[in-house]
């Protein structure tokens, strides 16, 4: 699976390439391909993150919008991303994979086809720019 999010100062769209199914018609093979869970290698997970974020004692926040909470934090391999309801998505080096399981709890297992699908569904999509959920 390749991922490409947006970062600030470039403007370019999500793209995620799924794997592609097992060949044949073994019903078998396909619902293990269907049942796989969201944290196998190559998997991308998201996390809601409502209140304000601080790295290194600094408080996030987004350079288009200055907001300072309600984060979705994206995670692909060892990379996280933090994502602004604006749309402006930066990769975080300052949060590791290992920073990332840490604050999952109890993940709810839903799954979308694409990242742009899930950042909508999410409203992370610039559709509620401006405007903090909880």
């Amino acid at each position: 699976m390749t991922l490409v999010l947006r970062r600030t100062d470039h403007h370019v769209e999500p793209i995620l390439v799924l794997p592609a199914a097992p060949a044949g018609s073994d019903p078998l093979l396909q619902l293990q391909y269907k049942t796989q869970p969201p944290n196998r290698p190559g998997a991308t997970r998201c996390l809601s993150h409502s209140p304000e974020l601080s790295l290194r004692g600094i408080p996030v926040m987004c350079s288009a919008c200055r907001a300072r909470r309600d984060w979705l934090l994206i995670n692909h391999g060892r990379n996280v991303w933090v994502s602004c309801r604006c749309s402006n998505q930066w990769l975080e080096p300052e949060i590791s994979r290992a920073d990332f399981d840490a604050m999952i709890a109890i993940p709810d297992g839903t799954t979308y086809p694409s990242v742009e699908q899930g950042l909508a569904a999410l409203g992370f999509d610039g559709a509620f720019v401006g405007v903090y959920l909880e």
